[in-house]
C-alpha cells in the first residue's frame, strides 16, 4: 500500500495479514515496518498487522528538501493510519521515534488511534542552555560512520550478528532488517536508510515540542521504559505523567532493544493490553 504524505512523500504500508482489528507497527530511527513482523506473526490470531516506513528508511524515499523535521514523521503516521483505517479505532505500537511519530498523529487527529503502546518515545522536554551537550552525542556520530554497503545480504547479516547490538536480537528480526533495509548495488547491497539520513534525525530528536504538547493528547497510551535508566528510558515514566489518559510499564530487564530481542514478550505485551478494548 502506498498514502501520500507531506512534500508529496509516497509513504510504504506493508500489510503483514492476520485476523482480527488493526494493528499499526511504527518503527524506530534507522530501520523498518519488517523488522517488526516477528512480533505480528505472534499475534496474527488477533490482529491484522500493517507496518509503515517513515520518509528516507525502507521503501519510502526522502524528501530532497527534507531537513531533520521531525513534524513530518508526524505527517507520515498520520498518512498511513488514515489509509489503514479511515474511520479511526486503530491500535498503534511505536518503537522509539516510531512512538513519537503516533503521539504527533494522535495530537493532530484525535480520533486515528484507540490505543498508542509506545516503546520508550523520543520525547524530551527543552534542556537548560548549561545541559545541552557541546559535542555531537555517540548515536549522531555512529549513524554517520555506519557501514553503508557489503558484499552481499549474507555479509551484512554475518557482520551484525557479530557484535552488538544486533547479536542480541531475534535472528528472524536480523535476517528481515537487512533483507528489507538493503538493496543490490553494484558494490554488492547498500542501507536503504542513507546514513547521513540517519544522523540528521538522531541530531533533531529534541527538537521537536511535542512534549509541550503531551497533556493535549486525549487518546490512551500506554508507555513503555526498560531499565537502562538512561536517555529514552530516563524520560519515559515522565511522559506517562504528562499524558492524561496513560499508563506507565517499566520492564527492568529491558533495553531500547527491547521489541527486537523479545518479540514474543511485546506480543504478549500487545494482546494484555488491547484486551479490554
Amino acid at each position: 500500500m502506498r498514502a501520500m504524505s507531506s512534500d508529496h512523500v509516497s509513504v510504504a504500508i506493508h500489510e503483514f495479514g492476520g485476523n482480527g482489528r488493526p494493528l499499526l507497527f511504527s518503527h524506530a530511527t534507522g530501520f523498518h515496518g519488517y523488522c517488526y513482523l516477528p512480533i505480528a506473526d505472534r499475534l496474527d490470531d488477533r490482529f491484522t498487522s500493517y507496518a509503515l516506513d517513515y520518509r528516507g528508511h525502507g521503501d519510502t524515499a526522502s524528501n530532497a528538501e527534507w531537513d531533520g523535521d521531525w513534524e513530518r514523521y508526524g505527517d507520515d503516521a498520520v498518512a498511513a493510519a488514515r489509509a489503514i483505517a479511515p474511520d479511526g479505532g486503530l491500535i498503534g505500537f511505536g518503537h522509539s521515534m516510531g512512538a513519537t511519530g503516533l503521539l504527533m498523529a494522535a495530537l493532530r487527529e484525535p480520533d486515528l488511534f484507540d490505543l498508542i503502546i509506545g516503546f520508550e518515545p523520543i520525547v524530551f522536554p527543552e534542556p537548560e542552555p548549561a545541559d545541552r551537550p557541546s559535542d555531537a552525542p555517540s548515536l549522531i556520530d555512529g549513524a554517520r560512520r555506519r557501514r553503508p554497503s557489503f558484499d552481499s545480504f549474507e555479509d551484512a547479516v554475518d557482520n551484525y550478528a557479530s557484535k552488538p547490538p544486533f547479536s542480541f536480537v531475534d535472528p528472524d528480526m536480523l535476517r528481515l532488517y537487512v533483507a528489507h533495509g538493503f538493496r543490490p548495488a553494484p558494490e554488492g547491497v547498500r542501507l536503504k536508510c542513507d546514513p547521513e539520513h540517519e544522523a540528521t534525525t538522531f541530531e533533531n530528536g529534541a527538537s521537536h515540542r511535542t512534549w509541550d504538547a503531551l497533556p493535549q493528547i486525549e487518546t490512551r497510551v500506554v508507555v513503555v521504559g526498560g531499565g537502562d535508566g538512561q536517555g529514552p528510558a530516563a524520560v519515559a515514566g515522565p511522559i506517562a505523567e504528562r499524558l492524561p489518559n496513560s499508563l506507565f510499564i517499566h520492564q527492568p530487564d529491558s533495553t531500547h532493544f527491547g521489541p527486537f530481542v523479545d518479540p514474543q514478550g511485546a506480543a504478549d505485551l500487545i494482546a494484555d493490553l488491547s484486551s479490554t478494548l
